[in-house]
């Protein structure tokens, strides 16, 4: 402990107490809190307000140690054991009390039970936990992934679980960087369900766990992705919104393509050709939302959000971090996987890599693209993420159409009626350039969502469903682009760059 410790006040892991409590419980709850947490320090000397060293007189300061050591002896279960020594500062004697992050949890106070006793820090303050982190608490204690628990009250058949076989190779072969790697993806079949835990075996019955519920979209979790477009910065006016419900990649695909539609789209001139370009790269999002989809907690109750706002896009992710995790260490791409069975899926279907690579490659596109780094906020009782839109974007708008080397924005109109569920296009492209022009950004959407269907095409180019159909057709037979994988479930791949 520093004096620029003391000035920076009281955080996530460290309080301060000018003296011993008459009661232990007052300083008792921190102590199971960094417990629960990644540790802390209770500093006893320190005013909490005033940040002034009073420290601790030299004729009681060993009979406080032997005190505050068996007051939380005796009121912590399971057994907690602090570390205790003593530190001068500023000449004045303070008692360090610091506690490690437990294995065994939840740690609660023995007097208050359970139920009631069970403590984590939030921010600087030390708040009762409530029954949804309690429980995540007891998995993260036993060593248990909640997705891989059997799903009570879910009931499935032989055909059902063939269908999600079928339905996860499809979304890897549509996910395939390259035809050889597309060729080369096996099959699934109910070994490897029960291997990765999606399935479970008891007395010779095969079961669905938590993993399938979540990978099927069943309703019987928390599992839909809740999408809004508001005007302004703040959630005051509202323009728009979605809630996506089934397969999870489908719920991934859909909330996706719902930021697409509702950020602005640019374009640049590349030699005779133009170049669209999103102001928040398309990477990126789909990155940031199967990064909240795989790593969020399913024990909350609450959806994944996501929210446009004129300045920013923010998606909120249900849970507090991982045991062990913690802002710092997910942005240098430290990986605590809490939900096992699903990253084992995900990572078949090619929508995820490699463990701990989602945080730091979004970093890392964010800045490539000179955006506002990006924000990540919280992590005790969920993670919100902001990526920070281009503001140049839409100063543009009004120059742009004269401006050809600038990027042409179509911003989404705030007055559109926010329960038209119709076939609205929020980027209204305006097209002076004919045939050449429209292919040269079909390609662009293409390649930045091969999975895409012709509809949403359609949208975003401000033409029919025919009109898109006809130009790939054109396209097909020119070799310039070609179709893997069937109607519903294929993807779209360039094959030559016009």
């Amino acid at each position: 402990m520093t004096i620029q410790d003391i000035l920076a006040g009281e955080s996530k892991y460290i309080e301060f107490k000018e003296s011993l409590p008459e009661k232990s419980i007052k300083y008792m709850k921190t102590v199971v809190a960094f417990a629960n947490g990644i540790g802390g320090r209770i500093i006893f000397g320190i005013a909490d307000e005033t940040h002034e060293v009073v420290g601790i007189a030299n004729d009681v300061v060993f009979k406080m140690m032997d005190t505050i050591a068996n007051a939380i002896s005796d009121s912590c279960e399971p057994a907690i054991i602090p570390d205790i020594t003593l530190q001068t500062i500023e000449e004045k004697t303070i008692i360090c009390v610091e506690i490690s992050e437990g294995r065994q949890r939840p740690y609660y106070i023995k007097a208050l039970g359970k139920e009631k006793g069970v403590y984590v820090r939030i921010g600087a303050t030390t708040r009762q936990a409530d029954e949804s982190i309690v429980r995540e608490l007891s998995f993260e204690g036993n060593n248990v992934c909640f997705d891989k628990m059997p799903c009570r009250g879910l009931q499935i058949s032989e055909s059902d679980i063939q269908r999600l076989c079928k339905s996860m190779k499809g979304e890897a072969q549509k996910n395939a960087r390259s035809d050889e790697f597309r060729e080369s993806i096996k099959s699934v079949g109910i070994q490897q369900l029960l291997s990765w835990g999606v399935l479970i075996e008891q007395n010779g019955n095969l079961y669905p766990t938590n993993a399938y519920a979540i990978l099927t979209g069943c309703d019987i979790l928390p599992t839909a992705i809740q999408c809004a477009l508001f005007k302004g910065t703040t959630k005051a006016i509202f323009v728009d919104r979605r809630e996506y419900n089934g397969p999870i990649w489908e719920q991934i695909e859909q909330a996706y393509l719902f930021v697409l539609r509702n950020i602005h789209l640019g374009a640049t001139l590349k030699g005779i050709y133009r170049q669209d370009i999103y102001e928040i790269p398309p990477d990126a999002i789909r990155e940031l939302i199967i990064n909240a989809v795989v790593h969020r907690s399913y024990l909350d109750h609450g959806n994944i959000q996501i929210a446009i706002y004129d300045d920013r896009l923010e998606v909120l992710s249900p849970g507090k971090l991982p045991m062990g995790q913690t802002l710092e260490r997910m942005k240098q791409g430290y990986s605590r996987i809490r939900n096992e069975a699903l990253a084992s899926a995900f990572s078949y279907m090619n929508l995820i890599e490699h463990w701990g690579s989602g945080i730091p490659r979004i970093i890392e596109i964010i800045n490539t693209a000179g955006l506002r780094p990006p924000e990540f906020i919280g992590g005790d009782i969920d993670l919100k993420v902001n990526i920070y839109r281009d503001q140049s974007a839409r100063a543009a708008d009004n120059t742009a159409a004269h401006e050809p080397n600038d990027l042409i924005n179509d911003p989404v109109d705030p007055n559109r009626d926010p329960n038209n569920t119709g076939d609205h296009n929020p980027h209204n492209y305006k097209n002076h350039r004919g045939k050449d022009d429209r292919e040269g950004r079909l390609l662009e959407i293409i390649r930045s969502n091969p999975s895409i269907t012709q509809k949403d095409i359609a949208r975003l180019l401000s033409v029919s469903a025919v009109t898109v159909k006809r130009t790939l057709a054109e396209m097909q037979k020119r070799g310039v682009v070609a179709r893997v994988g069937s109607n519903r479930s294929g993807k779209w791949l360039v094959k030559n760059n016009m």
